[in-house]
């Protein structure tokens, strides 16, 4: 099922610098073939559902190896059957309306 996900993996117990563990999760979600696109607050993910989940699963893995005992993740996960959508053609459509406003 196609999927588009906003992720935010906050490690917790590992200081106040947790850019080194967003790398390693981004990296994690590059070798999965996923699309993704960092952001301040987190990372959007556009892809099959079935390949995201085992993914963020691994983050926490890799995360966890990397000595953060804890972890907070935020996932909000969107579906559509009626129609074909990505990241880009979302964020396309709101611009187009803001045009015409």
């Amino acid at each position: 099922m196609k999927t588009i996900v906003e992720f935010s993996i906050i490690p917790i117990g590992v200081g106040v610098s947790l850019s080194k563990y967003i790398a390693a999760c981004e990296q994690v979600l590059r070798q999965a073939g996923l699309r993704i696109e960092l952001h301040a607050n987190g990372t959007n993910i556009e892809g099959d559902w079935d390949i995201i989940m085992p993914a963020i699963k691994q983050c926490h893995r890799v995360v966890h190896e990397m000595g953060a005992p804890r972890i907070s993740t935020t996932l909000k996960v969107g579906t559509r059957i009626d129609r074909e959508q990505t990241l880009t053609n979302k964020v396309r459509s709101v611009k187009e309306k803001m045009k015409g406003g």
